[in-house]
């Protein structure tokens, strides 16, 4: 264990966070019922852009429906999550995994504004995401590795896919809006600072759409009322 703290500080803090508030939820009176979620700080258009909760696209990312829920979300971070920390360095990929959940929940915001949302999985198909990126930039010095990569690895992002498109209830806006924001910095890993220049843009872009843009859109779209 303690040589897993020393090579994956950051996935093991984060799903170390991730269960903090998990066991918080449970706690709750009603665990885990919308009321609950919304309590302790779910994605929620109505407070975002009514009260102007614009921080719901942080702790929304923390939080978890159920036990299978934060189970396959945390085992698949362990998983994806010391591959790209080892990639990537510990600072970049904390940047990109911050950066990817709160794209992903400002996009599920701006697709369904009256909807509730939790959970880290825009963050993980971001670290999904960001391992392709730097694999398709760094492909001419991996050779036929690439091409085992592609295949195994892609896979495994496309089983996740198919499962998220195919189960009532999953929102793959959020997936989806991480997993770009995800493989371009990614991509970018290959030059000096892009990775987080990248991050800083993608999270100030997300933050400023909840916090100017949301709400003017939420009351012209009459769901105020």
């Amino acid at each position: 264990m303690h040589e897993a703290l020393r090579r994956y500080p950051v996935t093991l803090v984060l799903i170390a966070w991730n269960v903090l508030f998990f066991g918080i939820a449970a706690l709750q009176p009603d665990p885990f019922s919308s009321e609950s979620l919304i309590h302790l700080g779910a994605t929620y258009g109505w407070g975002i852009g009514v009260h102007g909760e614009w921080w719901r696209i942080i702790t929304g990312t923390f939080l978890h429906a159920g036990i299978t829920h934060i189970g396959l979300n945390m085992f698949s971070l362990y998983i994806v999550g010391k591959v790209a920390e080892e990639l990537l360095g510990w600072r970049e990929y904390l940047g990109l995994y911050l950066a990817s959940g709160i794209v992903g929940a400002a996009v599920s915001t701006a697709m369904h504004p009256e909807g509730l949302s939790v959970g880290a999985s825009g963050a993980i198909f971001g670290i999904f995401g960001a391992i392709a990126g730097y694999v398709l930039a760094h492909r001419h010095r991996l050779g036929d590795r690439f091409g085992r990569f592609l295949r195994e690895f892609g896979g495994v992002l496309v089983l996740n896919l198919v499962l998220g498109f195919s189960i009532p209830g999953i929102d793959m806006s959020a997936h989806i809006g991480g997993l770009i924001v995800g493989f371009i910095g990614g991509y970018l890993a290959q030059h000096p600072h892009g990775v987080l220049l990248w991050s800083a843009i993608t999270t100030a872009g997300a933050l400023g759409y909840v916090i100017w843009i949301f709400p003017p859109l939420f009351a012209t779209q009459g769901l105020m009322g």
